[in-house]
């Protein structure tokens, strides 16, 4: 809760639109940066999307949309990733 009043204050327009906003680009910060992690991590093993989808046990359009900040993925598939990387989930981030 405190964190939501930090952004009211930075704001300064303690309505549900403002929230949503901040919030929205908080999280779009986040699959950027995890984003990024995955394609440096993919390339630095040599993989494709596609070789990296397979070995995740996901579809290769989900690893392009994943780098491209399109996605917002669940735990389960952080987990898949990270194993198909060879990392422990927390490298990722």
């Amino acid at each position: 809760m405190s964190f939501y009043k930090m952004l009211i204050l930075v704001c300064r327009t303690p309505t549900r639109t403002c929230l949503h906003c901040c919030q929205a680009t908080m999280q779009s910060d986040v699959l950027i940066k995890f984003g990024q992690r995955v394609r440096e991590e993919r390339l630095i093993l040599g993989l494709s999307q596609e070789q990296l989808a397979s070995e995740a046990g996901l579809h290769r359009t989900y690893i392009g949309m994943i780098e491209r900040a399109e996605k917002n993925l669940t735990l389960v598939n952080i987990d898949k990733i990270a194993k198909a990387l060879g990392l422990p989930i927390r490298d990722l981030f």
